[in-house]
């Protein structure tokens, strides 16, 4: 939700800002498109449904309704602990809707939006179930893991995708559970980046 947020903030495409200022272009509210069998995405933006009224949410500048075409669809995964085990799952989670995007013609700009954990340790949670990771066997530390599962998405997902964008950042899991980015400068240009980007290919591609 933010994402398309942020793409007005940065105000690089005029066609862009256009149409979500005349509500033509809104977030989906359900993530899927109108008479297209898909798997829904985490974020979808596109031609809002001929007929629909928009719904505009105070303190938001994007618009939400049900969408007749995608122009913009975004992805998100978060890879906390256990990555390595993960990560084949989650390249074909992200390849896959890639493919949902783009079905029905649509010419949609992809974007994939990946968290990777730095952490030195994380704890998992399943129902009353505490994991905590130990460095050893099948428990690894996810500092022990993100590079190796960085180098995958890179090489076998970021392609498919127009926009890739990877978020390094440290969390335990564990009270008080402090959250911090390994490098804020670098994600917070490398994010601008890609803003800028997906401003540009939307002004020329609609």
């Amino acid at each position: 939700m933010h994402l398309y947020e942020d793409l007005v903030a940065v105000n690089r495409s005029e066609k862009l800002i256009g149409a979500i200022g005349r509500q033509e272009s809104v977030l989906n509210v359900q993530n899927r498109t109108r008479g297209i069998k898909a798997r829904r995405g985490d974020g979808t933006f596109g031609e809002i449904v001929p007929g629909e009224r928009p719904i505009a949410d105070a303190g938001f500048k994007v618009a939400r309704g049900p969408i007749a075409t995608v122009e913009i669809g975004a992805e998100v995964k978060i890879l906390a602990k256990a990555m390595i085990k993960q990560i084949d799952r989650v390249t074909g989670d992200l390849l896959k809707q890639v493919a949902h995007f783009k079905r029905g013609g649509n010419t949609a700009i992809t974007v994939g939006i990946v968290g990777v954990n730095h952490a030195s340790r994380t704890v998992g949670y399943e129902k009353d179930r505490i994991t905590p990771t130990t460095g050893r066997g099948g428990f690894p530390h996810p500092i022990q893991e993100a590079g190796e599962a960085e180098r995958r998405l890179r090489i076998d997902a970021a392609p498919a995708f127009d926009e890739f964008v990877v978020l390094q950042y440290r969390a335990t899991n564990e009270a008080p559970f402090p959250f911090e980015w390994v490098d804020y400068d670098v994600t917070r240009q490398e994010y601008g980046a890609a803003l800028a980007r997906i401003s540009r290919e939307y002004q020329a591609r609609f």
